[in-house]
């Protein structure tokens, strides 16, 4: 299950850095738990360019990336990898000071009427310091960081779909470049990434959103989120030849192929720890949580209950796992189902 992150990662908010001649990057002052460093805005090309997910609301933070532009360049195209806050709440004023078109799979999926959670906490398991840390650096958090989540608003301009195109020219050069869509529904039903065939250096590239990141794995959140698509979107992966990638959360893969087996195995790893310990006695999400996450920040361990609960719905679809009375949800308890027993 062991996974070789990439950690070196230290950026300077708000300074634009040139990553290959046709790529650039600036990174938005709004790390936490779930962002860890902060959102990495992608600049792509020369002149005219797109920009792949804007990023928060903050005003200084779309500063920098328009000041990120040279006197004669300008913003044409809005690209973004799926509809969570972190990555859109910057969009409607990015597009106000550009005109530029949004392009996106499509608006976010379905979304509970409650927070599913707010079912899980994990309250007990935090110290009085801890708590009183936690809640004085939620008080230094700028108001419009204080809620992330699905961005239920964004709708794209433009639609796209597996194996579009979008294309550009570098401005610098008189050359075109080519983006190419890539469906990689899991970590949300309208992810996608973006393979840049060439980045200035012959070099194959893929936007990898938060579909594979290189410092943590992807929380996967029912029921917009699914496990099942999520294995099968790491497969496309590993059918393309990309040659690095670049999420938005951290630095860049260079290893890809190598990288995405490590995460399958990740999740394979999860999957027979859950049954493992459910074959020991049956029992809820909330009881899983700490002992399979017991090496992660507890401030994580609520979305973490969200992906085992991804993992046993699809364990349950598969019919290995069952729930004890009811239907499946966030809440139940689970068992393992005769069929699954070692004895089968």
């Amino acid at each position: 299950m062991a996974i070789s992150f990439y950690t070196d990662f230290e950026p300077t908010y708000g300074e634009v850095v040139e990553l290959a001649p046709r790529i650039r990057r600036v990174v938005a002052k709004n790390p936490n738990p779930f962002t860890w460093k902060g959102t990495g805005v992608y600049i792509v090309g020369r002149g005219d360019v797109a920009v792949i997910d804007p990023g928060p609301t903050l005003d200084e933070h779309l500063d920098a990336v328009l000041d990120a532009l040279g006197p004669e360049e300008r913003i044409t195209k809005i690209l973004i990898t799926h509809t969570h806050t972190d990555h859109t709440a910057g969009v409607p004023k990015l597009q106000a000071r550009t005109g530029a078109d949004t392009y996106g799979f499509g608006p976010h999926g379905p979304v509970p009427d409650h927070d599913p959670l707010e079912q899980v906490t994990f309250d007990e398991y935090f110290s009085a310091e801890e708590k009183q840390k936690i809640e004085k650096e939620w008080a230094d958090v700028p108001d419009e960081l204080k809620r992330e989540g699905p961005d239920t608003e964004f709708r794209p301009d433009v639609v796209v779909a597996h194996g579009d195109f979008i294309e550009g020219v570098d401005a610098a050069t008189g050359e075109p470049w080519i983006i190419e869509v890539v469906h990689t529904p899991g970590h949300t039903s309208n992810h996608i990434c973006f393979g840049l065939g060439d980045d200035g250096t012959g070099t194959s590239v893929l936007f990898t959103g938060d579909h594979v990141m290189g410092w943590s794995t992807s929380v996967i959140s029912p029921p917009d989120g699914d496990l099942f698509d999520y294995m099968n979107s790491l497969q496309v992966l590993l059918d393309r030849d990309d040659q690095v990638y670049w999420p938005t959360h951290g630095t860049c893969i260079t290893d890809p192929k190598v990288f995405v087996n490590q995460f399958i195995a990740h999740r394979r790893g999860r999957e027979a720890q859950i049954v493992a310990a459910l074959r020991e006695r049956e029992s809820t999400i909330k009881d899983l949580v700490p002992a399979m996450y017991a090496e992660v920040d507890k401030r994580l361990w609520r979305a973490a209950a969200n992906s085992v609960y991804s993992h046993t719905l699809a364990l349950y679809r598969e019919g290995r796992l069952m729930v004890a009375e009811g239907e499946p949800s966030l809440t139940a308890t689970w068992r393992v189902t005769p069929e699954a027993s070692p004895a089968s």
